[in-house]
């Protein structure tokens, strides 16, 4: 990945207020809600200074696309990935070892977790090391490639490739990797790289879930030792001799200190072991420390900040391995569908000739071309230095989403009563298809963090003047034909109503796309172009019309929040569909784009577009899909 550079010109000073923030404080919100916000802001701040400011959220494709007079299309294509040989050695390896593991039936152990061997093998190919730099190491492969790299190694082992984003994305190697001192990245760095120890991140609590001003456990310094107590819950990816990152709270400020687990529990280190349906081939358990020591050299300090900087530096690369994840994902219940489906014989015909059951392959390989699209592009804009925040949320919304909708409207409703067999893979991992939703942060949740990033400037410069004006008159509810009140308002008013203006008179500029984009991705990219234009003003009048109150008005920024998300990805798609040779994934792409477009018009699906999604069905029941090729279908239950 690309290194972040630090402006340090960039948002200089203290953290300014963000329009949310205020709207808390001066809309009667409570201290304590006012303090936590506030809090939440400052480390969004913190993580932004890391980077310069042409790769900080008003930087970024999403925000411009909004809030800049035309779209920068550029910013929303994405190019073919380069693997060097010596990746792509470990690469395949790494496949290899998984293959012959299934093949053996020796994957998992006796708990029905993935083995220790099969780690082990893992670590001799080099898999755990794919993120960790060359000088430390690793294989410093490249995030675009390692993100591509998981969809192919989901469509084998969903949960070996989630292994590898815990261990290399949201555990313990981006941390020291982007905060660690060159004595700590010495130290931990090898022992991670080699797989000698895998990783996790200590993050959720009890009460500290999406609220993570909410933290409770502590670390007190006690000589050369910080002194650990605390609990914390859902953890993946946790065995006793492992390596964390342990977000807790030192002098009342959260910070992250890399903790090496003992070998064993004992009496300040204790696992508190639940059943949880999802992650089940994993180790997912909660951590109890009583007096744990852990030396003060493994505390990382980020230059600006505190340790939520940390905790919300390295979310986004595990969102974009969610989308990558379930691509794979879905790629297997495809490759599953068509042997059912040619198998299946209803009324005198297989149940591959039916239109519904076609139209559920089409869309369904329309979901997984979208997944591609939005992986290979914010993996792209990471590499480049890119924050990539609101991006990266777009990523994971609809991949989680997606695969939340395929396993249920197309793989069960394919495979029928048969899907609830033992042995079934809908039966079987139900819950790993839909809890990627929670994953990294609740769907919605994020909508709402999304639709915050987006408003954030464009709140700061046009409506916190006029908040204050309020508060500091006094007036509680503002009314403009009041002339005292439109007095007062007039000139810190004025330049919103100058950029309202400018933009009610303005159209919508046409975007420049690449001249080989066939017509139909044209229309597509041009609709997500102009809509976004729109957008500006929809959203600003929604600002305007709420005020102070847009904090309690969460549906409706999820709901302002999503649809512009769905035209974001319509783009992606549009854009990365357009450059693929292959014709169906073409097809795929244009399906896509015509359910969201339809979505966000509130229009029907035409008979044209059944027609053309039961063609593509047709085809992909065929075996024509190449992203299909390789993937083992499975066996068919109880055959009649």
């Amino acid at each position: 990945m690309a290194t972040r550079v630090e402006d340090p010109a960039a948002n200089p000073g203290t953290a300014t207020p963000s329009f949310a923030e205020t709207a808390l404080k001066l809309g009667g919100k409570s201290a304590d809600e006012a303090r936590r916000t506030g809090a939440i802001d400052a480390a969004d701040d913190h993580v932004e200074r890391m980077f310069a400011r042409a790769f900080q959220t008003v930087s970024s494709p999403a925000h411009r696309a909004v809030w800049d007079r035309g779209v920068p299309v550029e910013l929303f294509t994405s190019a073919p990935v380069e693997v060097s040989p010596d990746v792509q050695k470990v690469m395949d390896d790494s496949i290899a070892v998984v293959k012959r593991h299934r093949q053996a039936g020796t994957l998992d152990n006796q708990d029905g977790k993935v083995a220790d061997q099969v780690l082990a093998d893992l670590a001799q190919a080099g898999y755990w090391g794919l993120l960790v730099d060359r000088q430390y190491g690793g294989l410093g492969a490249p995030f675009p490639a390692f993100a591509a790299f998981l969809t192919r190694m989901a469509t084998i082992d969903p949960t070996v490739a989630g292994m590898a984003s815990v261990h290399g994305c949201i555990g313990a190697v981006d941390p020291v990797r982007t905060f660690g001192t060159e004595e700590q990245k010495q130290r931990f760095l090898p022992l991670l790289a080699s797989g000698e120890r895998l990783s996790a991140f200590a993050l959720t609590e009890p009460a500290a879930g999406s609220d993570l001003t909410a933290l409770r456990t502590t670390a007190v310094l006690d000589g050369d030792d910080y002194v650990v107590n605390g609990e914390k819950l859902f953890i993946t990816n946790i065995v006793p001799g492992r390596m964390i990152g342990l977000v807790c709270l030192i002098d009342r400020k959260p910070a992250v200190l890399v903790a090496e687990l003992p070998p064993e529990e004992n009496e300040h280190f204790q696992l508190r072991k639940y059943g949880l349906w999802a992650l089940k081939r994993t180790y997912n358990r909660g951590i109890v420390f009583r007096d744990l020591r852990v030396p003060k050299e493994n505390l990382l300090e980020p230059r600006r900040g505190d340790g939520l900087t940390i905790a919300y530096h390295g979310l986004n690369l595990g969102r974009v391995s969610l989308c990558a994840g379930a691509a794979g994902t879905m790629r297997m219940m495809l490759a599953s569908m068509i042997p059912w489906a040619n198998y299946r014989i209803t009324y005198g015909q297989p149940i591959a000739n039916r239109e519904l059951v076609r139209r559920r392959m089409g869309e369904l390989a329309g979901l997984i071309v979208g997944c591609d699209a939005l992986v290979a592009w914010c993996s792209q804009l990471i590499d480049q230095g890119y924050r990539g925040e609101m991006e990266c949320v777009v990523a994971k919304i609809f991949g989680s989403e997606a695969q939340k909708h395929a396993a249920v409207e197309y793989f069960m409703k394919t495979h029928g009563g048969r899907s609830f067999l033992v042995g079934h893979p809908f039966g079987d991992h139900i819950h790993e298809y839909l809890a990627p939703c929670i994953y990294e942060g609740e769907g919605e949740m994020l909508s709402m963090g999304f639709f915050k990033s987006l408003v954030k400037e464009h709140g700061k410069t046009y409506f916190e003047p006029i908040g204050k004006r309020l508060a500091e008159r006094g007036i509680k509810k503002p009314n403009l034909w009041n002339p005292l009140h439109a007095f007062a308002l007039w000139s810190a008013a004025m330049p919103y109503l100058n950029w309202a203006a400018r933009r009610r008179l303005s159209r919508p500029a046409r975007p420049e796309l690449p001249e080989e984009t066939p017509p139909a991705l044209r229309r597509h990219a041009e609709f997500a172009c102009e809509h976004l234009q729109r957008m500006a003003l929809e959203i600003s009048r929604t600002m305007s019309k709420f005020q102070l109150a847009l904090a309690d008005r969460q549906c409706r920024m999820s709901e302002l929040s999503q649809r512009c998300q769905d035209l974001i990805t319509i783009l992606c798609t549009a854009l990365y569909g357009a450059r693929q040779d292959d014709e169906m994934t073409r097809d795929a792409a244009d399906l896509l784009c015509q359910r969201l477009a339809d979505a966000y018009t509130g229009r029907r699906p035409s008979n044209a577009y059944f027609s053309q999604a039961a063609e593509l069905g047709a085809a992909i029941a065929d075996g024509s899909f190449k992203a299909l090729e390789g993937i083992d279908a499975g066996e068919i239950l109880i055959r009649y």
